[in-house]
């Protein structure tokens, strides 16, 4: 029997914040296979990210705060078992009912995944190459990876393509270390240097902000040279909530480093997740539904 606290360690909640570049995708792709589309979300979001980060908890097994919970249990080889078994059912319905290729791009995601966490190969404990695989496996990649769900067919490869793939890698670029930043001191007893700890708490937000402006380059960049351009200042309205929030803490960790805890990175990220979210769903409406 699969316990309550094993699936609590799969996380499935904080499938929210990794939405929006799926709805992003799907607010832009061309044409839309509905049943692929749809079976492509529910595998992502409910069985690869969940499984994902239950393999990480296994790994890790943190005794601090950890993303999307205050107080993890402890896991045991429950854990490791489901997270097997909701990766291979992805990829055996990712194979059957959507396409081959979607299916290949979720295996180079969870290997990417597991690279990230297992301890044999163990990305995560170096600084850049943890957060290069992140920022282009949740960012470029993701966005390219649902494409090919929700189309059934890939992008075409130029100036727009190149603009909104470096778009949403900027984006996670941006968020990723503001994930780190309450964990130095647990990621450094497990051995694990962050770019968050080498950028230190006020190093950590100006790198995102700097991330956030490409990110809103390259968006710029991408909705002109598809004639779209008025849809890059109605994101702009949804971004609004997120940088009020991340000036207002970032002058509370100025007074007090301690106020890079937990709880107001998980306030970060709700945020985060909502707006962007929103934002995503408002454009779908705007291409699909007018």
């Amino acid at each position: 029997m699969i316990d309550r606290n094993t699936i609590k360690l799969l996380r499935i909640p904080f499938s929210f914040f990794l939405m929006p570049l799926f709805l992003f995708a799907l607010s832009q792709a061309e044409t839309i296979l509905f049943p692929g589309a749809i079976l492509s979300f529910l595998v992502i979001h409910f069985l690869v990210y969940p499984a994902s980060n239950g393999y990480n908890s296994y790994i890790d097994r943190d005794e601090d705060s950890i993303g999307g919970i205050e107080k993890p249990p402890m896991p045991t080889k429950k854990l490791f078992y489901l997270t097997i078994f909701m990766d291979s059912l992805a990829l055996i319905l990712a194979s059957v009912f959507v396409s081959l290729l979607f299916a290949f791009c979720l295996a180079l995601y969870i290997a990417a995944s597991r690279a990230y966490s297992s301890r044999l190969i163990r990305l995560k404990k170096y600084a850049i190459p943890g957060f290069l695989v992140v920022t282009i496996f949740q960012g470029a990649f993701t966005y390219y990876m649902s494409i090919v769900g929700i189309t059934g067919g890939t992008l075409p490869w130029d100036k727009p393509t190149m603009y909104i793939l470096l778009g949403c890698s900027f984006q996670i670029a941006g968020a990723y270390p503001l994930t780190q930043i309450y964990q130095h001191q647990q990621d450094l007893r497990d051995g694990v240097v962050t770019l968050s700890y080498k950028l230190g708490y006020r190093g950590t937000f100006f790198f995102t902000g700097l991330m956030f402006i490409l990110c809103n380059i390259f968006y710029y960049l991408y909705f002109e040279s598809i004639d779209s351009g008025t849809v890059f200042f109605i994101i702009q309205l949804f971004f609004l909530p997120v940088v009020a929030y991340f000036g207002y803490w970032f002058y509370l960790v100025n007074q007090d480093t301690r106020n890079a805890s937990f709880k107001n990175t998980m306030r970060m990220n709700w945020i985060a997740g909502l707006c962007m979210n929103s934002c995503f769903l408002v454009l779908i409406i705007i291409n699909y539904f007018r």
